[in-house]
């Protein structure tokens, strides 16, 4: 009897210490949290000017993309900036050529999502280009 009772009270010590395995912890999000203004998306568009058939899109093909395609889709407002880029093309040559940044602020409306990727495709097709980047970011702004 004495050692029926020794062996319970030695599993109960030994099973004392176990515990049941906790379930991990959610994945956690930042939240983002703004001084000031109100929470919206900037979105950046980099346009590559170099044609793969030779030659540049002009000064007046980039005016008139802009002012046809991208201002009515965002009347809002918009900036544009010169730029430099390079990059691997799909056949392994590094690429480097002068670009445009096209900088966009907005919020979470129905369309836009729709509006920026119109602006890529047509700018694809237009000027023969395999890719435009698009960069996405949260963003804290205030007027």
């Amino acid at each position: 009897m004495f050692r029926s009772v020794a062996l319970s009270l030695a599993l109960t010590a030994l099973l004392a210490g176990c515990q049941a395995p906790r379930p991990p912890a959610p994945p956690t999000k930042p939240i983002p949290v703004c001084a000031g203004g109100e929470m919206m998306m900037q979105t950046t568009l980099w346009f590559g000017l170099s044609k793969p058939q030779g030659g540049n899109v002009s000064s007046a093909d980039w005016q008139q993309f802009l002012d046809k395609e991208v201002t009515p889709r965002f009347k809002a407002g918009l900036s544009v900036y010169d730029a430099s880029g390079q990059w691997l093309e799909k056949s392994g040559r590094l690429a480097r050529e002068p670009s445009k940044a096209l900088l966009l602020i907005h919020g979470a409306e129905n369309g836009v999502n729709d509006n920026i990727e119109a602006l890529r495709t047509i700018y694809k097709q237009r000027f023969g280009q395999e890719s435009v980047m698009r960069v996405d970011t949260p963003a804290c702004v205030g007027f």
